[in-house]
This record gives C-alpha cells, sequence and structure tokens, in this order.
C-alpha cells in the first residue's frame, strides 16, 4: 500500500500516534487534501513545530537550507546563551552570512552593559566556530531595537530570502511576528504556504520586492534546562520580566540551591557576596555545605519547588564545575540562571547532567 504524504511538505503521515509530526488531525483525514500535524499547525494557528536534532526531519531542514542562497538570522535568548547554539550550525548555514540576534534583552536589569552583552555573544559564537557579520540586541516582546533589525536584514540580504534558525524557547516566533508588525502594519495574519520538499515555513514579510522570510522548526537541544521539567512547568525557570538581583553574602563552607536545578558550593575563600539572577518564582535556599545532600534529597520537591521535578537530578544523575573566581565572574547556569561572585572565591556548581555551565567576566554593575 503506497504511503499517504503530507501535500505541504511531502513528510510520510501516519494516523496512529498523534504525538508525531506525521499525525493526520482529524480535520486534515482528506484524501485529496492530506496534511501532517505541523502544517496544520501552520495553517490555522500560525504555530512551527520543534523537531529533535537527532531526527530525520532536522537532516531534511539541514540539507533544504545548504542548497539555499540566502541570509541567515541566527537568534539567541540572553538567558540562555549555550542552550542557543545549534552544534551542526556550520553544516547547516554553510558559506551563507550570518546576522545575530541577541533577543529577550527586557529580561535582564536595564543596568546591564549592552557592549559587554554583544561582545559575550561573540565570544560564544566564535567559540562555536560560527561568524557573524553582525549581531544585534533586541527585544521581539518590547518591541526594542526591532528597527535597527529591519534595516540590516534589508541591507545584508541584497534582496535574497532570509532564513530564521533558532533552538526552542528563544523567541523566535514573536521576533517573526514582531519584523511583520514593523514591515507591513499588521499584528493578527500571517500569510503561510510552504517550500515543497522541506520543513521550512515561507512567511510572506515585505522587506524586499522578491525576497522572502523562512521560519524554521525550533531544534530541541538536550542542553537546555527546560528538558528536565514538564512544560507546565516552564514558566517557573523561564522568566518573562525583567529579573531582579538577590544578594547572599556567604562563609565558605556554605552551599546556595537554585531551586531544585542547581547548586553552588562556596568551598574557600573570604566572605564573600553572590548576586543570583533568576526567575522570581524560584526559591533560593541557603544551607551549609556539609547538610547540603540530606537537605536536598528530603525537600528536593517540597522547599525547593517550584518546578516539581521527576527525580532528584543533583543527587542521581548530575555533573560538577569548579572554579577559582579571580574577578568578579558571572556563573551562568544555561536557561536557569546568572550567579555573579566577587573574586577570591573557590566555588563547585551541580547541575543536571547535559546542562551547560560557564563562568565569565561579569556583565552585571555592583551587584544590581
Amino acid at each position: 500500500m503506497e504511503a499517504i504524504k503530507c501535500i505541504g511538505c511531502g513528510a510520510e503521515l501516519q494516523s496512529e500516534d498523534k504525538n508525531k509530526p506525521g499525525f493526520i488531525p482529524a480535520s486534515g483525514m482528506d484524501k485529496e487534501n492530506p496534511i501532517c500535524k505541523r502544517c496544520y499547525r501552520l495553517k490555522h494557528y500560525n504555530e512551527v513545530m520543534d523537531i529533535d536534532i537527532d531526527s530525520g526531519e532536522f537532516l531534511t531542514m539541514l540539507n533544504a537550507l545548504y542548497e539555499t542562497d540566502g541570509l541567515i538570522v541566527k537568534v539567541i535568548d540572553v538567558f540562555d546563551f549555550h542552550g542557543s547554539l545549534i552544534p551542526a550550525f556550520n553544516r547547516i548555514v554553510g558559506d551563507k552570512n550570518v546576522v545575530a540576534v541577541i533577543n529577550k534583552i527586557d529580561l535582564l536589569p536595564k543596568s546591564v552593559n549592552r557592549s559587554r552583552i554583544v561582545h559575550r555573544a561573540k565570544q560564544m559564537l566564535s567559540e562555536a566556530g560560527i561568524k557573524a557579520i553582525d549581531t544585534v540586541v533586541v527585544s521581539a516582546m518590547k518591541n526594542e531595537g526591532m528597527e535597527t533589525l529591519v534595516n540590516k536584514l534589508s541591507h545584508y540580504s541584497n534582496g535574497k530570502d532570509i532564513y530564521v534558525v533558532g533552538t526552542t524557547n528563544v523567541g523566535k516566533s514573536t521576533l517573526i511576528n514582531r519584523l511583520i508588525e514593523n514591515t507591513s502594519g499588521d499584528k493578527e495574519v500571517i500569510t503561510t504556504s510552504r517550500f515543497p520538499g522541506t520543513t521550512l515555513d515561507l512567511i510572506d514579510i515585505p522587506l524586499d520586492d522578491n525576497a522572502f522570510i523562512y521560519d524554521t522548526p525550533g531544534v530541541v537541544m538536550e542542553s537546555q534546562m527546560a528538558h528536565y521539567v514538564e512544560s507546565e512547568n516552564l514558566k517557573f525557570i523561564s522568566p518573562t520580566k525583567e529579573i531582579k538581583s538577590k544578594t547572599f553574602q556567604l562563609e565558605a563552607p556554605q552551599t546556595l540551591f537554585i531551586s531544585n536545578l542547581a547548586r553552588m558550593d562556596f568551598v574557600e575563600g573570604g566572605r564573600n557576596s553572590f548576586v543570583v539572577y533568576a526567575n522570581h518564582a524560584l526559591n533560593i535556599h541557603r544551607t551549609k555545605t556539609e547538610k547540603a545532600d540530606d537537605f536536598y534529597d528530603k525537600h528536593f520537591n517540597t522547599l525547593l519547588a517550584p518546578p516539581e521535578i521527576s527525580k532528584p537530578y543533583l543527587s542521581e544523575d548530575y555533573e560538577v564545575f569548579s572554579y577559582n573566581i579571580e574577578e568578579d565572574s558571572d556563573i551562568s547556569i544555561s536557561g536557569l540562571a546568572f550567579i555573579r561572585a566577587g573574586a577570591g572565591a573557590q566555588v563547585v556548581v551541580r547541575v543536571p547532567k547535559g546542562i551547560d555551565v560557564t563562568l565569565r567576566p561579569t556583565i552585571f554593575k555592583g551587584g544590581q
């Protein structure tokens, strides 16, 4: 029996598993015009479903992007630099020009030095082997920096199509909706169609007479903290408004828990200030390091919640990062928190296995 394929993207359809992108929605069970779940969500709700980096769909998107000619927009979540990176990115873009867009700048305190944000992004992109011709800081949610972005895209695209690429939860859809609003004035309706044979989604935005913007599915990365919580708990770890600092004066050896998903042990050094920037909904708890293991096992889903997690990751499935801090620095726990630490501290950070932790010169001023 010949396989049924989606008229939008050519994916083979199956009706038995509603969780798969190829699942045919009830209203899409049309023998003449069969449509997959992803195309159905795009057509009726303007939603682009995510894909796993290990999936065949990701390979399809990769090949399609590599073979096209255009400008790449790489969207980065300012609150999750590492989780925004895609290991296979260079294979996706080939030798195309890349504009890096640092989104969600509204989440950081207004005192944060923007030039340091750009410098940090450039460093991390360079370390990942990604060369960007320009880096733009925006808040798609607040419409900040979007006019500058539109002008740069028009300049760098040189009449070619634009492809927006990013991991899940970087605010890609909000960014594209804001681009539509700023270029056409339309806040409600997106003209959508499909680029045959790929998983790319064509969004008709009139930046140039014959050029289009393609929205690509968000790429799911195992290094993102969102993988360790249920979807209904994402609101507790992903901030939606400006984060406020919480300052803790610690004596070694003491431990800070950032909810149930990270702990920082202040191992050695004189009395030091640690400033935590995280979602206001998260509980931050201080305890003596000698009591930290027992405290976590007893309270990981009570006093340390939200979010509720399926198992005690920091006891059963974790990795550690050790740092000797020589200058005021930020300990970045990907997708969860920044911890500003003063010089002279020796710390050990424990997170669920797979989560990135980095140490960088601080972007914050005086703990504010």
